[in-house]
């Protein structure tokens, strides 16, 4: 399984093996969608310089993540990305084949960049319920700071996720933090911290369902309730309240109602 999580992060760099694992098209000296001459053109910038392929192809991605949060798959056009990137649209096409190509790897971009920063966070060397609460943290802070990540997910739900489908990278990408929440559960439960019968899969659902609807529905709740909760105030106590919800619910009982802080720090 390592292995295959190591690939795919290799993958993510797209190479032509990534497209083919994600069912995208991408250009290889066998079978280039244009000639070098019509390459080299492309890589001219707006400015006239030339610019790093893999900067041209993140900065596409960038823009695009962008267009496709605020305009959903049918809405945002490949003109407009073009006009607020670097590069043209012929470029695009070349890099992603056409704009479900594009769509598709702005998932996986999207996916990689939350994944990235969980295994950024150094769990394993923490005590299982201070490793849990970071997790927790880290969710919470991310979802907030990333709406277009959560506009994504739900635009991906109303297309029956058709284009995660045919991408089983994202699954890849998706597995570690399972595994992740599963070391971190198997030690609460050896130091007789954690409570029986729950599993890892539940756990993340935990906290997605917490942090997922603080963003997804912040209009929504906010015309019907006021703004209060979205200050700055406000968004810092619920994020305490989502840490002390999951971990009151891994938690056995004789715990529970000893100082959360304390043990944390143990």
């Amino acid at each position: 399984m390592l292995e295959f999580i190591m690939q795919a992060a290799i993958c993510l760099r797209f190479t032509p093996e990534a497209a083919k694992t994600v069912g995208l098209k991408i250009a290889t000296a066998e079978e280039p969608f244009m000639s070098a001459p019509d390459e080299e053109k492309l890589l001219e910038t707006k400015t006239g310089w030339k610019q790093n392929p893999e900067a041209v192809r993140m900065d596409i991605i960038k823009v695009a993540t962008e267009e496709f949060a605020l305009n959903g798959l049918s809405g945002a056009r490949v003109n407009e990305i073009a006009a607020k990137t670097k590069t043209s649209k012929r470029m695009i096409y070349y890099y992603f084949g056409d704009k479900d190509g594009l769509y598709q790897q702005v998932l996986v971009e999207a996916y990689r960049e939350v994944r990235e920063g969980e295994g950024e966070l150094d769990l394993e060397h923490l005590a299982p319920l201070a490793a849990l609460k970071k997790l927790v943290e880290f969710t919470f802070d991310h979802h907030r700071r990333n709406p277009d990540f959560i506009r994504l997910v739900m635009i991906e739900n109303i297309h029956h996720g058709d284009y995660m489908k045919h991408a089983p990278l994202i699954q890849a990408l998706n597995q570690p933090v399972i595994e992740r929440l599963e070391r971190i559960y198997a030690r609460g439960l050896e130091e007789k911290l954690f409570r029986e019968g729950i599993t890892a899969l539940e756990l993340h659902w935990q906290i997605s369902a917490l942090s997922f609807f603080n963003v997804s529905n912040q209009t929504t709740f906010s015309l019907s309730f006021g703004k209060r909760l979205f200050t700055k105030t406000g968004q810092a106590a619920l994020k305490q309240q989502v840490v002390h919800m999951v971990l009151r619910f891994v938690l056995r009982p004789e715990w529970i109602e000893q100082s959360l802080e304390t043990k944390i720090r143990a």
